[in-house]
Parts: C-alpha cells; structure tokens; sequence
C-alpha cells in the first residue's frame, strides 16, 4: 500500500481571513498539490491526521477534501485513503493563492447550470439584435485572441450578451450577483491561456464558436450542450496540467 507523502507541516490557516475555514483547508492542500509536494498518485495523509495539524475539525477536513474530490483532484479509495488523482500547472501558484480556488470553482458549477439553460433560451428566443450583440462580442474575444491579448472582460461580455438574449432578467441577476467570482475565474483562466500554448487559446475559441453558431441556428439543446462543455472544460483546463495545452 502506498505511503502518504510526507511534507514539511504548512503553517496554521489564517483565521483573520473571512474565506471558509474548509476551503483554507482545501487551499492548503490544493497548494501541496500545484507545487508538486504532492503528485499524482501520492496518498494523504488521513483525516484526523489533517485535523490535527491544522487544529480544525474532522467535519471540516471531511469538506474540504469532499470538495478536492468534486473538483477532480482527489479520489477516494475504500479503506486506503485519498490520493492524488490530477495536479494543476506549476504557474498557477503565481496567479492566485490556493484558497481562491475552492470559491471559484464552486462558482463555476452554477455557472454549469445556470449558463446552460441560458444559452437554451438565449437560442430559442434571441432577437436579431441580440444576436448581433453576441456575435460582436464573439468577434472582439476572436480578434483579441489572435493578438494574444484576450481579457477577462472581453469573455464576460460574451457570456453576459448571452444571458441577456436569454430574455429573463433573473439570469443576468444571477450572473451580476456572482460577478465577483465569476470574473475572478476568468482572469486565472484567462491568464493561463495567455501563458499557455496557442492550442489552449485556440480551444477557448473554438468553444465560443460553438456555442454562436448553435444560437443563430436557434438549436437550444445544442446550445445548452456547448456552453456547458465550454465550461466544464475552462474548468478542467483549470485543475488538470494534462488538459493545459
């Protein structure tokens, strides 16, 4: 049976900070692994190891690590333990602090379902005008993307074109009420396609292509697939460093 990695001890989570206690749990196990001090294949340590370490509960350890397995990082073995299972790029660790992740990646769910539905209606019930809002919006995120300069604010232009052709005001309130995250998602995304292949940025675009084209033919489920395949996979480029090419 493999043997838990073993690390120097990270220092205490900061309580002054007003992020979740779980995901300053999640953050410091999700730096371990972005910095190679835990790769793939590694076990964790256990639970009540972890807890005491960091002087939390185990309720606290458990969500945080139900949450690095939601998120693809971790996977839990029948009585062995959790393991590494995906290891983010070695940059990200420049970007943003490790706690951030947790909060972003929980944003990205909603956005899994609520942008999905959106891009159904948005197909279904665009105006022609609408439609050239989005098509727009896609140009400018195409013409920065072949300059190397795409921007966070360039994609949120995009998505939020989409929602409001969706033509139900709750869905771009949902959106503004996750801005914060929502754009701070983005501008890591959108930073490690800037410092990643062309490949990478190419996906990105061939993604929103996608999801224009199946709007314009008003083909709903198609456009509710490919905004929540364009999603998820922002999200994996984001975790997994096999998939940051």
């Amino acid at each position: 049976m493999p043997k838990p990695a073993t690390t120097p001890a990270d220092p205490a989570p900061a309580t002054g900070k007003r992020a979740r206690l779980s995901d300053q749990i999640y953050g410091q196990i999700f730096e371990r692994i972005v910095s190679g001090r835990l790769n793939v294949g590694d076990q964790l340590p256990s639970e009540n190891e972890i807890a005491e370490q960091y002087g939390v509960s185990r309720p606290v350890v458990r969500e945080a690590l139900l949450r690095l397995r939601a998120d693809g990082l971790v996977t839990a073995h029948q009585g062995l333990g959790s393991f590494v299972s995906a290891q983010p790029a070695s940059r990200l660790k420049s970007l943003t602090s490790a706690d951030n992740v947790a909060e972003y990646l929980r944003c990205q769910e909603v956005r899994i379902a609520l942008e999905g539905e959106a891009a159904r209606l948005a197909a279904l019930r665009h105006s022609d005008t609408q439609l050239r809002i989005i098509d727009e919006a896609h140009s400018r995120f195409a013409a920065s993307a072949a300059e190397g300069r795409i921007n966070a604010e360039e994609d949120l232009a995009f998505h939020r074109a989409i929602a409001d052709a969706a033509n139900n005001e709750f869905f771009v309130s949902v959106l503004d009420s996750t801005h914060e995250a929502m754009s701070g998602f983005m501008r890591l995304t959108i930073s490690l396609t800037r410092s990643g292949s062309a490949r990478r940025a190419q996906k990105v675009l061939e993604e929103h292509t996608a999801i224009v084209e199946a709007i314009r033919a008003r083909d709903g489920d198609r456009a509710r697939v490919a905004m929540q395949f364009h999603l998820d996979q922002a999200r994996q480029r984001l975790i997994n460093r096999e998939r940051d090419n």
